[in-house]
């Protein structure tokens, strides 16, 4: 039931979203309500009352699906991992191969020893 409503919810937000940009603004944007002209379905004055009620309806629906999800929620149980109880939490353990002393996790190089970095052989010139 949640999954319906908030699919409902999210296609009401977006035709929302879609008629609001559609209505036509004091600069006159992105409206499509401009001079009605023969071939139009409406006058331009019957476009901007079809488009604010539709946006009026969806603006209900919105809040009455934001308001049933709310309650949804509310009565589905503890979702947030701090209102669960159960196990504690599991304490990570280092990884097999580092002794805790800071020493990097990467694997050693062949003839390095623990405390100095590999020299690089450098011929000496006497």
């Amino acid at each position: 039931m949640q999954t319906v409503l908030l699919v409902i919810h999210l296609f009401v937000a977006l035709a929302l979203i879609g008629l609001v940009l559609m209505q036509r603004s004091e600069g006159g944007a992105l409206g499509i309500g401009g001079s009605g002209g023969a071939g139009s379905l409406f006058s331009a004055r019957g476009v901007g009352n079809a488009l604010t009620r539709a946006t009026a309806i969806l603006a209900v629906v919105f809040f009455l699906t934001s308001i049933s999800l709310t309650l949804i929620a509310k009565h589905s149980g503890p979702v947030s991992i701090f209102e669960q109880s159960g196990s504690p939490p599991v304490e990570q353990q280092p990884p097999a191969g580092n002794s805790g002393n800071g020493s990097s996790a990467l694997p050693k190089l062949p003839g390095s020893s623990e405390n100095q970095p590999p020299q690089p052989k450098v011929p000496v010139s006497q």
